[in-house]
């Protein structure tokens, strides 16, 4: 049951200062981070080719992968799957996971002889508490991807991905599929038409403990409401992005307010990982009209839509592959359905990667494509002529 707090109470106030000051530290100061591997020494591989970037090459990914306890059977599934060595991962488990959990994910990323070999794959040593319902979310991915700037140069975009997830191509689909996209543009799954979240989320006042704890926590709400703000206009959706590296790096260390003030505003809000990088990209001149409205997910609702898809199965397969997307969600540990991509879609074999053309010629910087990846360049190419932020 959640608690109730009097807005006008002392202890509120208090508890919303404190809110207020771990958020933006969580957000924005990456002095403390632990990595492993912190050194992955010298490559056992000789012929390891160079990674090349630009506009002639295919583009760079960087990845975050979230999880919890006893998620790591998924996240090493979920990495193998979407695993190329032009791109970036980091593994983040949150503050519900027990030290066994990220020690043994830390090692497996050290040990892995590929990884070894392309040193792109981190787990982040210090967890975050999250309430995925409250604005921890929105600090954990922030912290994620703070981290990505620090530890990998040369990505064009961040894509956030959970346990849950699941890809619907392989790599070399991808990347070519968003090798001619300019790559300055966000794809934010959003709208403005906010119906009964105004009320439900936006009007109300909830207090996240997890940016103050160090366990997993869940929001409580104000008995006090408050405006819909008139300084910005909100937007909200999908909390599933692929964002530009110069939005991020304008989220992290921009010198226009609108983050820091936004980050105050939905400290407050709940499910606000639905409408910070919405209502951000929304409002910043610069990147208005580089916002469009696609998330390239797969999902599958009930009717009336609950606060999560439903989970998917192989009745959804066909389904999956004729929508065009990139990633689809949720599934269930062992889903039968995931071998039947494995094996049809991603040509994994038990155990290994999905299938790259670097894995047959060495060159991290040519990729093949399959007929799969014709819906989402249809997808990509729709989606881009279309206006966002409305």
């Amino acid at each position: 049951m959640l608690q109730l707090l009097r807005r006008n109470s002392p202890i509120f106030t208090i508890i919303v200062i404190i809110s207020l000051a771990i958020f933006l530290s969580f957000a924005f100061i990456n002095s403390y981070i632990t990595l492993w591997p912190q050194n992955y020494g010298v490559s056992t591989k000789e012929n390891i080719s160079t990674l090349k970037v630009g506009p002639t090459y295919p583009p760079v990914f960087a990845y975050l992968i979230s999880g919890t306890r006893g998620d790591n059977r998924r996240i090493v599934r979920l990495l193998h799957s979407i695993y190329h060595p032009r791109n970036c991962y980091l593994l983040q488990l949150d503050a519900g996971s027990t030290e066994e959990d990220r020690t043994e994910l830390g090692k497996y990323a050290k040990n892995e002889t590929i990884f070894r070999n392309y040193g792109n794959v981190f787990v982040l040593g210090k967890v975050n508490a999250v309430d995925k319902s409250g604005s921890s979310m929105v600090a954990a991915t922030l912290h994620g991807a703070a981290v990505l700037l620090k530890t990998c140069m040369n990505w064009d975009w961040f894509i956030n991905l959970s346990s849950l997830d699941y890809p619907l191509m392989t790599q070399d689909d991808l990347l070519d599929a968003f090798m001619s996209v300019p790559r300055d543009l966000n794809f934010i799954d959003h709208t403005s038409d906010l119906g009964w979240k105004e009320d439900a989320r936006f009007d109300k006042i909830i207090v996240d403990p997890s940016l103050y704890s160090n366990q997993n926590a869940k929001h409580f709400l104000a008995t006090k409401t408050r405006k819909t703000p008139d300084a910005f206009k909100i937007f909200t959706g999908s909390p599933w992005v692929i964002l530009s590296k110069s939005f991020v790096e304008e989220c992290i260390r921009g010198t226009d307010n609108l983050p820091r003030k936004l980050l105050m505003y939905f400290t407050n809000v709940a499910y606000s990982m639905e409408a910070y990088f919405q209502t951000l990209s929304c409002n910043l001149k610069d990147f208005v009209n580089k916002t469009k409205n696609a998330d390239f997910r797969f999902f599958m609702w009930d009717n009336p839509p609950g606060l999560d898809p439903l989970f998917l199965n192989e009745s959804n397969f066909d389904k999956m592959l004729s929508s065009g997307a990139a990633f689809s969600r949720r599934f269930v540990e062992n889903e039968p359905v995931l071998d039947r991509l494995d094996k049809e879609i991603l040509k994994m074999i038990s155990g290994n990667f999905t299938y790259g053309k670097w894995q047959e010629n060495g060159d991290i910087n040519s990729v093949e494509s399959g007929p799969n990846v014709l819906k989402l360049k249809q997808l990509i190419s729709e989606v881009t002529r279309r206006r966002g932020c409305i």
